[in-house]
């Protein structure tokens, strides 16, 4: 026996600390951390109630996993949960819950793409245990997985293909999954910024408030121009910490705008804002500039967590948006880049979205493994903590 296999034993645990085993992947850059066991079941009956229990009662697992020094304060992660309300019917497959640096999210499309090759590649039934429900068109080479996250069943399709007795995800084709309802919850909103609050950009600018929208794909996000900013040319480089501050702001003073997200039908768990993406000037071209020029994006989600996708849910809440200002029309694909994947030329790093039918969108992304984990917990002092 090795160290590892004594790691992953438990040999190394404090006492009332379990091992915590995890599949690594990565979705344009922004990592998905799976846990595959070691978490304890979760108390409810619904998902939200499961999300419920998670936040208020087992958190410290989230902060031990997402937190330094096993993590740091840009790391995700994704607790599976195999039974849900929907999960008896057959309505959905399996169940998921999105956990960041703050807390816990209620969708999340690049740990979906990421998830969609997971559970086609699992033979673990206690991880999965309807993974030999799970159809595959021979045909297409395609698996379709439906994944209920906080937000809603979100309806994944997987490239695969037949490996002897076994049918694994194909690495080389887009994951691709079609949202829950998105939609625009405001557009052309006016936001006053008070004096003390106004940074250099925006003074320089000589601007007192910012315009921004305000669209949903499974979360809230604030959709907003570099140049209401103050900032330019974001796609060449931009100094993140300057963009950090002003996003915070921006979120603050959306955010407690508390009647822009209630009124739109969904639970009240779900009626806040979750991040802040700030789009270049292409956003409010008629197409976005397709496939060919792709619009870029950088999300601020959660505690100012910088995100390295194109942000899956937040393409799903952009292509709605333009969908809602007659930029796009039905099927019309454009090319979303993060900075990463801007700077590397779209490649791999990119995800595509498009209008679906009159309130969905869908989203292809391509994910990867990094590698697997066994996480413990050998001295108090590192249970998790930020050190900013």
């Amino acid at each position: 026996m090795d160290v590892f296999a004594h790691i992953s034993s438990g040999e190394y645990s404090l006492d009332g600390t379990t091992v915590i085993k995890t599949v690594e992947m990565h979705t344009g850059g922004e990592p998905t951390r799976i846990i595959t066991g070691g978490y304890p079941q979760l108390e409810g009956r619904t998902l939200l109630e499961k999300r419920a229990h998670a936040r208020n009662k087992i958190d410290e697992i989230r902060q031990r996993l997402m937190r330094e020094p096993r993590g740091h304060r840009e790391m995700y992660g994704a607790i599976i949960v195999p039974e849900t309300e929907h999960t008896p019917s057959g309505e959905a497959d399996v169940g998921v819950l999105f956990c960041h640096n703050e807390g816990y999210s209620t969708m999340c499309g690049h740990a979906t793409i990421a998830l969609g090759r997971f559970l086609v590649d699992t033979e673990d039934e206690g991880i999965f245990p309807r993974r030999k429900q799970v159809r595959f068109d021979e045909v297409k080479g395609e698996c379709y997985l439906r994944l209920h996250a906080p937000c809603g069943v979100v309806d994944v399709t997987v490239p695969s293909v037949r490996k002897g007795n076994r049918v694994i995800s194909d690495p080389e084709r887009t994951v691709r999954f079609i949202s829950v309802r998105s939609f625009a919850a405001a557009t052309n909103l006016r936001i006053a910024v008070p004096e003390e609050l106004r940074w250099p950009e925006l003074r320089q600018a000589g601007k007192e408030s910012v315009l921004v929208d305000v669209a949903y794909g499974g979360a809230f996000y604030v959709i907003v121009d570099e140049e209401e900013l103050g900032f330019e040319r974001i796609k060449e480089g931009v100094d993140l910490r300057r963009l950090d501050a002003a996003t915070a702001i921006i979120k603050e003073l959306v955010g407690a705008r508390k009647e822009v997200f209630r009124g739109h039908g969904l639970d009240s768990d779900l009626e806040y804002l979750y991040g802040v993406i700030v789009v270049d000037e292409g956003e409010g071209w008629v197409g976005l500039g397709g496939l060919d020029d792709g619009r870029v994006g950088v999300c601020f989600f959660a505690d100012q967590q910088i995100d390295r996708s194109p942000t899956g849910s937040g393409v799903s809440a952009r292509v709605a948006l333009a969908r809602a200002k007659g930029l796009l029309g039905e099927g019309e694909r454009v090319r979303f880049d993060s900075l990463l994947s801007a700077a590397a030329g779209g490649a791999a790093g990119a995800f595509v979205g498009s209008p679906s039918g009159a309130d969905r969108v869908v989203v292809e992304g391509r994910a990867f493994y990094t590698g697997a984990c066994a996480f413990v917990v050998e001295d108090a002092f590192s249970r998790g903590g930020l050190l900013v």
